[in-house]
This record gives structure tokens, sequence and C-alpha cells, in this order.
């Protein structure tokens, strides 16, 4: 029987902040399906540890130290990438920052910069870099938050900039047409490093649970499951879309 051909193969993906969390397991993912993936993150170290996790696995990777805010590290991603596979057919936006868990009128505003330099522009900056080397057929995905449609109080500013990323999805889908496809996937609440001050204690992940239909918090492997298939060839006619992973959580604007 022969075998059959995986989604990525022959393809090559950038996954920004991808040595741990929903990161790595959509490089995982997408390079188990075939993927050359290209990892990022802003230490070596973690980039060095990821990059071995990925090849036990028999993935092709390729690690890049890549601070998002930091234009020369955005230069090296990208170029380190072309000089290495010579192409690039899948980007997926994952790096964000939450500095601050005062109100939005409390906060700094070199805080409120950052988060919008790191959620937001740096999103745009990267693709800004990448598109003269995008494929046709190519696919972006932008990774949200379940805090686009309901910013915590603890993090008001965090939830703005992520909704920015939906507004984002829909405008560069119309931009990047027809030949790069631009999605969104929207998280719920999923147990990550990221998430740590939501589920601080059992009490507190008992009340995440009861906020979704399933009963349970998400896990980082149906992240990237939903990642790699807005990310695929299956995928072919979907674009400007949004799909929220959240267990039923409300996801209404």
């Amino acid at each position: 029987m022969a075998l059959t051909k995986k989604r990525f193969q022959g393809k090559v993906a950038i996954i920004t902040a991808s040595t741990q969390g929903i990161g790595f397991s959509i490089a995982e993912r997408l390079g188990l399906d075939g993927a050359s993936v290209v990892i990022s993150s802003r230490k070596q170290k973690n980039v060095d540890e990821a990059v071995e996790k990925l090849k036990s696995r028999g993935i092709e990777v390729l690690g890049v130290v890549c601070h998002v805010s930091n234009a020369q590290h955005r230069k090296n991603l990208i170029n380190n990438t072309i000089q290495k596979y010579g192409k690039i057919d899948v980007i997926v936006s994952n790096a964000a920052a939450n500095p601050s868990a005062e109100p939005m009128l409390r906060t700094q505003e070199t805080v409120l910069d950052k988060l919008w330099e790191v959620n937001v522009k740096a999103s745009i900056l990267i693709l800004q870099e990448a598109r003269p080397h995008l494929q046709k057929g190519s696919s972006v995905v932008f990774i949200s938050s379940i805090s686009a449609y309901r910013p915590p109080s603890s993090m008001g500013m965090y939830g703005v900039t992520k909704t920015a990323l939906l507004g984002l999805t829909k405008a560069l889908a119309i931009e990047m047409s027809p030949n790069t496809r631009v999605n969104a996937v929207v998280p719920g609440i999923i147990p990550t490093h990221f998430a740590d001050h939501l589920l601080k204690d059992e009490s507190a992940r008992k009340a995440a649970e009861k906020t979704t239909l399933l009963d349970r918090l998400g896990t980082t492997e149906e992240i990237a499951a939903a990642t790699a298939f807005l990310a695929s060839d299956e995928a072919s006619y979907i674009t400007g879309e949004i799909l929220v992973v959240a267990g039923g959580m409300p996801s209404r604007l």
C-alpha cells in the first residue's frame, strides 16, 4: 500500500516564540506532518533545547534567536530561513507579551508600547520582511486569545492587542490575496507557563474549567491541530477567518 504523503512535505514553516507551550506544539505538529520548521525564542538556551527535542522526533528544524521587537533579529530570522531552505510557505505568528497586571488606565506608557510592539506591530513587520519569499499558496496564521473577546481586568491591554489581531487577519487577508491566505486561531485558556497566573491554584483552575462547555481546559496539542489545519492545503479555500478553539467559551465582540 502506498504511503500517504504528509500534509507539509516539502514546505517550510516559521513559528515565532516556539520553544515551549503553544508555539512548540505547533512546530512539533507541522514538523511531524513533514514541514521543515524554523523555531525561535529570545534565549539561545531555549532554542538549543527545543531544537534537540524536535530533532529527536525526526523533524527537520532550524533554530534562530529572535526577539520579535528587534529589527535585526527579525531580519536574521527571515534571512537564515532563506539561506537554508530558499523559501517560506507558512508563518505562524505566536509571539506575545503581557508585562503588566495593572488596569489599563494605570498602565505606564512604556508598558503599553511594549504590548503593542510585541503583540501586534512585530507581526506586521515580520510579514514585511517575509513577503518577498512567500510562495504562491502560502499561509499565515495569527495566534490570538479568547481574551480578545473577554479581556480580564488584569490583562486588559493584552486583550486589546489580541482583538487587534482579529482585525489584522481581516485586513491582511485582503492585502495578501490571492497568493497568501491569512487566518487566526483563538485559543481558550490553555495550561502553559504563560497562563500560570490565571491557574495559580486548584480553585482557580476549577473556576476556569467551568467557563467552558466541555468542563475542561484545552491542550497545546489541540491548538496545534487547529493551526495545522488552517495552514494546510486542506484549508485552501479559507482565508480571513477566525477559528476559536476554546471549549465553547463565549466569543463574540
